[in-house]
C-alpha cells in the first residue's frame, strides 16, 4: 500500500492500516504528520455533536489523547472531561498543534507503517487502468526510489496524484448542466477554487512591544478590497457568508464573541499553570483569495504561497500599528515553526476526482430536503459527517457561499475514481463537487473519509476484489468497518 500525504486522512488510512501485516508506506512532504490538525494550525471544525457521536472510533481516541497529552504538559486539572484546550468558541477541541503532531506519532508507534517525511510521489506508472509503479522523491537529498504498490491511496492536499496517473479530475466550480446543483452557476470556472489560509500562532502581550518588521507587502494587502467584501480586507469588519451583510467583531471581549477568541488555542488555566492565551490567524482576513495555486507554473504557485505569508504578516503588523496593539506577538514555541506561520498552508480545496458517485448538493443540503433531519439514507455508507456548506471566497473573486446543510452519510462510491481499479481518494479530493466540499473538508469528515479509504484497499486484498465491485455490493466492507467502530448512520438530529 501507498499513502500520499500524511495530512489529516492519510494518518486515518494509516491507522486504519496499522499491524495489517501488509506494507504499507507512508509519504508526507514536511516534517509534520496531521495536516489540518498539526501543520496547518487549523483547530478541528466539528459538528455540535462530535462527543458523543458523529465521529470514528479512532478520531475520538485522538481528541481523548490530546486533552491527555495537554494535562501531561501543562499540569492540568480540568474539572470537566470535555474541557476545551484553549476555550475558542470554533470548536470544542481547540489545541495546540505541537500537541496534535505528539499524539498522532503517539498513535502510529508500532504500527507497521513506514514513514517517509520531507517526500513527495514525483512520478507514476500507468498501464491501462492501473497504476503500477510510483516513484518517491527524497527532498533534502533528491534521491529517488521506485515502489510498485497494489493500491495507491491520494490523501495529499491538492490531490497532487490525479494529474500524474492521468486520472480524471475537477477542479474548481462546475457548471449547472454537469451537476444540477440548484446554487452551482451556469457557466462554472475552474479558477473558482476556495482561498487559501497561511495561518498563524499569535499571543498577546499587554505590556510589550513586539511590533514586526513592516512587512513587504504591507501597503498592498492594507488597500486592498475586494469587490464582494465590505471594505478594505484588513478590518475588524467583515463580510457575513450567510446574508451579505457587515458583521463587527472586536478584537477582544470579556463577554461576547471576539476575533481573539475565535480560534483560542491557549486559555483559561483549567485548573493549572496559568499561560499566555493564544489564538490561530485563520480569519476571514487573511484568506487569500487572489490566483489559485493548482495546475499553475510553479513560479506562479511560488509567488502566490509567499504572497499569502505576507497577507498574514500583514495582518499581524496592522493590528499591532493600526489597531494599538503592540502586545500581539507571533508564537513560534506554540506554531512549531522559526517565525510563528504554520509549517504549512491551509488549502480547502484541490483537485477532485471523477468518483464512482459525487456527491452534490442536493445529496446534503437542507433546502434539498425540506423539513427532513437528516440527508437521505445511504444504502453504501462507510461513516458520516455534518457541516454547513461553508465555501469561502474563490480565488477567481467569487464571494463564496454559506448553507445549510443536514447531517449526511459518506458513500464508497466516492472514494473510488470511476475509471482506475487501484486509486483511492483518501483525503479531500474524493468526490465531492466545488460546492460539497465545503462541507467534506473539515477534521472529523477527512479523518473518516481516509480511515475508510484505509479499511477499503485491505478489504480488496483480504477477499481478492475491486474497489468497483464493493460499491455495486457494500454490505461486507460495512461490517468489517462496523468492527472498526465506524459509524455508518445518524441518530436523529437537525439542520446545521
Amino acid at each position: 500500500m501507498l499513502i500520499a500525504g500524511g495530512g489529516t486522512g492519510g494518518v486515518a488510512a494509516a491507522l486504519a492500516l496499522a499491524n495489517s501485516g501488509l506494507t504499507v508506506w507512508l509519504t508526507e512532504e514536511t516534517e509534520w504528520l496531521g495536516g489540518q490538525l498539526t501543520a496547518q494550525c487549523v483547530p478541528p471544525d466539528e459538528h455540535p455533536w462530535i462527543e458523543e457521536t458523529g465521529r470514528t472510533r479512532s478520531y475520538a481516541r485522538y481528541r481523548t489523547l490530546v486533552r491527555q497529552e495537554t494535562i501531561a504538559q501543562h499540569r492540568l486539572a480540568p474539572s470537566d472531561p470535555w474541557f476545551n484546550p484553549g476555550g475558542g468558541w470554533v470548536s470544542r477541541l481547540c489545541h495546540e498543534p505541537l500537541i496534535g503532531r505528539a499524539v498522532i506519532q503517539r498513535m502510529l508507534e508500532g504500527s507497521g507503517v513506514r514513514i517517509f517525511h520531507q517526500t513527495v510521489v514525483s512520478r507514476l506508472g500507468v498501464a491501462g487502468d492501473r497504476i503500477t509503479s510510483a516513484t518517491l522523491l527524497d527532498l533534502p537529498t533528491g534521491q529517488e526510489t521506485e515502489v510498485e504498490p497494489t493500491f495507491v491511496l491520494d490523501a495529499t492536499e491538492l490531490g497532487d496524484l490525479l494529474p500524474l496517473c492521468q486520472a480524471e479530475y475537477r477542479l474548481g466550480a462546475e457548471p449547472r448542466s454537469l451537476t444540477g446543483e440548484p446554487s452551482a452557476s451556469e457557466e462554472g470556472d475552474p479558477h473558482d477554487v476556495q482561498g487559501f489560509t497561511w495561518c498563524a500562532c499569535v499571543g498577546f502581550d499587554p505590556s510589550g512591544d513586539h511590533t514586526i518588521e513592516k512587512p513587504r507587502e504591507y501597503e498592498r494587502w492594507k488597500a486592498f478590497a475586494p469587490e464582494h467584501w465590505t471594505g478594505p480586507l484588513l478590518s475588524l469588519t467583515y463580510r457575513n457568508p450567510m446574508t451579505g451583510e457587515a458583521k463587527h467583531l472586536p478584537v477582544f471581549a470579556e463577554d461576547s464573541l471576539s476575533w481573539f477568541g475565535y480560534r483560542q488555542i491557549v486559555g483559561p488555566p483549567h485548573g493549572g499553570e496559568s499561560r499566555e492565551a493564544v489564538t490561530v490567524l485563520n480569519w476571514p482576513q487573511n484568506d487569500h483569495m487572489v490566483g489559485k495555486v493548482v495546475d499553475e507554473p510553479i513560479e506562479t504557485v511560488r509567488s502566490l504561497l509567499e504572497s499569502a505569508r505576507q497577507l498574514t504578516l500583514s495582518l499581524v503588523y496592522w493590528l499591532q500599528t493600526e489597531q494599538g496593539l503592540p502586545g500581539i506577538r507571533l508564537r513560534p514555541d506554540i506554531a512549531g515553526t522559526v517565525d510563528g506561520l504554520a509549517a504549512y498552508p491551509y488549502h480547502r480545496e484541490g483537485r477532485r476526482i471523477e468518483a464512482v458517485y459525487q456527491v452534490r448538493e442536493q445529496d446534503v443540503a437542507t433546502h434539498c430536503h425540506p423539513g427532513a433531519a437528516l440527508a437521505p439514507h445511504r444504502h453504501d455508507s462507510v461513516g458520516v459527517g455534518a457541516y454547513r456548506i461553508d465555501l469561502h471566497p474563490g480565488a477567481n473573486g467569487s464571494p463564496g457561499l454559506d448553507l445549510s446543510s443536514l447531517p449526511f452519510q459518506i458513500p464508497v462510491g466516492m472514494l473510488v475514481h470511476r475509471r482506475l481499479r487501484n486509486l483511492i481518494a483518501a483525503g479531500k479530493c474524493c468526490g465531492t463537487t466545488h460546492i460539497t466540499n465545503g462541507c467534506y473538508r473539515l477534521h472529523p469528515v477527512e479523518w473518516n473519509v481516509g480511515e475508510a479509504a484505509g479499511a477499503l484497499a485491505f478489504h480488496c486484498l483480504a477477499w481478492s476484489t475491486e474497489a468497483h465491485s464493493v460499491c455495486d455490493r457494500p454490505e461486507e466492507f460495512q461490517t468489517d468497518l462496523r468492527s472498526m467502530g465506524i459509524q455508518l448512520a445518524w441518530p436523529e438530529f437537525g439542520p446545521l
